[in-house]
């Protein structure tokens, strides 16, 4: 971050630091202090990690700072490579800048990503500081080896920062020299899997840590945006702003050009202050050319991916091995069929959309908190009619991403705006209009069946999902393709490409292009398998209770690990065995099969996690109660399993799994909302009630001892908890919910 222009002010953060005290505060200046007794630079044998001529090791990092603490789940991968004392570590949060390649925060991805590349970094660090310390011990570098910041070699050693002071040490590796190093072994890990203190605790705790809100510049003014009736397609038509003109400190209001039709239809309100633009904003008056969707609700999402699914030539096939099932259906003894439905989901991130934008020595700055520099440069470059070189995105701490922060159109609209008045412009979104623009995760439509033959052995199984597609509208090369070469969104499918064994298995993912006409279709926790794993989970337990078969017992006799599903080096080791053991010691953990008071009842969901080639194991069991006559749904208490092979940082592990959960179950039970002529009905946190912290149940959670490559765990305990709680509600009373969020009026209404 360029500190320059990112100056901490005078705010809440600022009566934090005061209010801390000065001794956390001189602790915090003394870890951060080095002393000058050397000039010789600092040691970078890859772009990945510095260490300078005071042993501190800066490990340079890519991903998102989001409340996750990424920064210290990575650097520790390194430093535990490269035999560096944990207290000398640091973390730089880097800017936008080709060189890192792929920058994105998302997908749960960060730490799969990573390890390996970490790793090698680390390592290749080791082996030359140990070439280097050799020499200066004047010794073999077979008779090296390196601990805790220094190279021993029998009773002599040298510190890492005393070879670095040397100077000299100019060796740097190829990705072809990194490829080849090996890693130590999983017992010799000194900081992989152990407890360690957060690098980023202090400025959070403090209030020290910059995020995009805090942004500032000299001489910038300020921007609240008017947003059109539709997200796409309106236009501005006339601007009359003769009361504005009368509070103080408004300057003027623009309707922003938009070559990358990022933004369509936005104005902008400008003025000296942001409580005077917001102020003049309601004080503005617009009209607009509406677009094509004004008039679209919920209801017509819904019917319209409906019609899609019946439609056999929409869609792409997945290519999950025998795909057609007609031989399967036609021959079966029975079937079963269902449908299954989910809710516009919004995401209501803490920190309201920001961004300053500004124009520096040539090139453009963007500050701002972002999950995806690599997406939103192109679209900000095109805006700005300018090169994609000549845009910088700075980065800063994210008061929460949660997917939509990967969407970063809002950066467009700041950075039109800068252009368009010649001055920096800092612009940020009020509650109501972030919601309104939020990329919401599209309602969906879900159609299941499943073949059965005289022994009740499943002989084949499809699933239809029509819903809106995020990346087929904003990152549509980032599409595989299905069969006969029809591209799907696999962030709109994923978790219905199951490990279980069903015989002939037809996926189908179906894009909804009336949501994708109405709105900006998002990534929001967990994206697809938060709806695709809510019907499958909820309808392998209606399968199962068909065959009389316990919902426990069925999904074992189901994973059965062959072909396709055993499992390959180096992600998905062992395959559905894997998911079986989860199953198992969640179903073991929460009691299952014992005696329950009555209107208690426990359900089980499992899945994979996020996508097939980087599977998260997990299983949740929710013990719900339910009132019959109020159909009031309390769940006391969830027990979740999880198998994602090396746990880097156990501290955010647990913390990522709490948090999934409890997202999980705040939209089974709590989110959502619906269009009504043309945008989202609900636009704060009155209308929309997410869970609150009354209803938070007992949390049970634990992980599989694993040395396996390390997976995701940002989102997927949040897919599981849904149909977890829908399959205990059916234990409890027999009352099926096929859509969340869950009512206590559509309980009543399923008991009747």
């Amino acid at each position: 971050m360029d500190t320059s222009v990112n100056a901490p002010i005078l705010t809440r953060r600022g009566f934090l630091i005061a209010a801390a005290g000065t001794g956390v505060a001189f602790s915090f200046l003394t870890a951060c202090t080095t002393e000058t007794a050397s000039t010789a630079p600092p040691f970078e044998p890859t772009q990945w990690f510095a260490i300078d001529n005071n042993g501190i090791v800066t490990v340079n990092v890519i991903r998102a700072e989001m409340g996750q603490h990424v920064g210290t789940s990575l650097a520790r991968i390194l430093a535990d490579e490269l035999e560096a004392p944990w207290e000398n570590v640091r973390i730089a949060h880097v800017d936008s800048d080709p060189k890192w390649g792929l920058m994105v925060t998302g997908g749960s991805w960060s730490v799969w990503q990573t390890y390996p590349l970490y790793s090698q970094a680390g390592a290749a660090g080791r082996i030359a500081l140990i070439e280097a310390g050799a020499a200066a011990l004047g010794v073999d570098p077979a008779s090296c080896t390196a601990a805790n910041g220094e190279v021993i070699s029998g009773d002599k050693k040298i510190s890492y920062k005393d070879i670095i002071r040397k100077g000299g040490l100019t060796k740097t590796y190829t990705p072809d020299d990194l490829a080849k190093i090996t890693f130590k072994p999983a017992a010799d890990r000194k900081l992989i899997g152990k407890p360690v203190t957060s690098l980023d605790i202090v400025e959070k705790t403090t209030g020290a840590a910059i995020y995009g809100i805090d942004a500032k510049v000299e001489g910038m003014v300020y921007g609240c945006p008017i947003l059109p009736p539709t997200r796409n397609g309106s236009q501005v038509t006339y601007i009359m702003d003769a009361p504005a003109k009368e509070i103080k400190g408004y300057i003027q209001t623009i309707a922003l050009k938009d070559p990358s039709n990022t933004v369509p239809g936005w104005a902008m309100v400008i003025a000296d202050s942001w409580h005077a633009a917001k102020k003049a904003a309601a004080a503005v008056t617009i009209e607009y050319s509406p677009g094509p969707t004004t008039n679209v609700s919920e209801k017509d999402l819904q019917d319209h991916a409906a019609k899609l699914i019946l439609d056999a030539s929409k869609g792409s096939v997945l290519a999950t091995g025998a795909t057609d099932t007609a031989p399967a259906f036609k021959a079966a003894k029975s079937t079963i069929e269902a449908t299954y439905t989910t809710a516009t989901a919004l995401h209501f991130q803490m920190e309201p959309l920001n961004a300053l934008a500004l124009q520096k020595d040539g090139k453009w700055e963007i500050h701002t908190g972002n999950q995806w520099q690599s997406l939103v440069l192109p679209w900000l470059a095109k805006a700005l009619e300018v090169p994609e070189t000549n845009v910088v995105m700075k980065t800063y701490r994210l008061g929460g991403g949660f997917g939509r922060r990967l969407n970063g159109d809002y950066a467009v609209g700041a950075a039109l705006a800068a252009k368009a008045i010649g001055k920096p412009v800092k612009m940020v979104m009020t509650r109501e209009d972030d919601v309104k623009f939020d990329s919401v995760r599209s309602p969906s439509v879900q159609k299941l069946k499943m073949a059965f033959d005289k022994d009740g052995a499943v002989t084949g199984m499809e699933q239809h999902v029509a819903c809106g597609w995020p990346t087929e509208v904003m990152a549509p090369f980032f599409m595989p393709k299905g069969e006969k070469d029809v591209p799907f969104d696999p962030f709109a499918i994923s978790g219905a490409n199951h490990w279980y064994a069903v015989g002939a298995h037809k996926v189908r993912a179906i894009s909804n292009d009336l949501a994708n006409e109405t709105f900006r279709p998002g990534w929001l926790r967990s994206v697809g398998p938060g709806f695709t794993n809510w019907a499958l989970e909820s309808f392998m337990d209606e399968a199962a209770h068909k065959l009389k078969l316990d919902p426990v017992a069925f999904r074992l006799k189901l994973l059965t690990a062959e072909g396709a599903n055993a499992g390959s080096a180096p992600n998905s080791v062992g395959g559905a065995k894997r998911q079986a053991n989860v199953v198992q010691l969640a179903a073991q953990k929460a009691g299952w099969g014992a005696p329950l008071p009555e209107g208690t009842g426990l359900g089980l969901a499992t899945s994979f996690g996020q996508e097939r080639d980087m599977p998260t194991w997990v299983a949740c069991v929710a013990r719900v109660n339910v009132n019959k006559g109020t159909g009031a749904v309390k769940v006391e208490k969830l027990t979740l399993v999880a198998d994602a092979g090396t746990i880097v940082d156990p501290d955010g592990a647990r913390a990522q799994m709490e948090g999934a959960s409890l997202w999980g179950l705040s939209l089974a039970l709590h989110e959502g909302t619906e269009f009504e002529n043309g945008n989202v009905k609900a636009r704060n946190l009155g209308a929309y009630t997410p869970l609150r912290l009354a209803d938070v149940p007992e949390l049970d959670i634990s992980f599989v001892e694993s040395t396996e490559a390390p997976v995701g765990l940002g989102e997927p305990a949040t897919t599981i908890v849904g149909p977890a709680i829908g399959n205990a509600i059916y234990n409890a009373v027999g009352a099926r919910l096929r859509h969340i969020p869950i009512t206590s009026a559509a309980v009543k209404a399923a008991l009747a």
